[in-house]
């Protein structure tokens, strides 16, 4: 068996298909830009998405809130993260090394407190981005 990660001609470079196991590089996977200040990529499975997500110091996700779960680890930098609901929030800010974990529809937004590398994991994966429906992003 061979240590060599499937090419793009053989398994799609952002989906592992039912019942086969998929070996990716994400220098592999497509990023795309979101804005001039965040950009992402992702890999879904049948039951959960990882997503690599960039954002310069300054970037924001706009408040927001989506049935999946959502487990981030920041890699690089800080996200000052808002948490619950209007009049109701916290804020925590989560740095390299650091992971948060936010239920299901709980709303919340963030912001780059520097340049920062991002991994979300989403359980189930998050559908209106695989069907780029997430204009909030743009």
């Amino acid at each position: 068996m061979s240590n060599t990660p499937a090419s793009p001609s053989q398994a799609s470079p952002s989906h592992a298909l039912p019942s086969q196991a998929a070996h990716l590089r994400w220098s592999d996977v497509a990023v795309e830009p979101l804005n001039p200040l965040l950009s992402r990529q992702f890999i879904t499975g049948e039951q959960a998405m990882l997503a690599r997500i960039d954002l310069k110091r300054g970037a924001t996700v706009p408040r927001h809130h989506h049935p999946n779960e959502q487990i981030s680890w920041i890699t690089e930098g800080a996200l000052r993260f808002t948490l619950g609901d209007e009049g109701k929030e916290r804020e925590i800010v989560v740095r390299a090394g650091e992971v948060l974990v936010i239920p299901g529809n709980l709303p919340h937004a963030a912001e780059a407190l520097e340049d920062t590398v991002d991994f979300d994991i989403f359980a189930p994966p998050r559908q209106d981005w695989i069907s780029k429906d997430d204009a909030y992003l743009r």
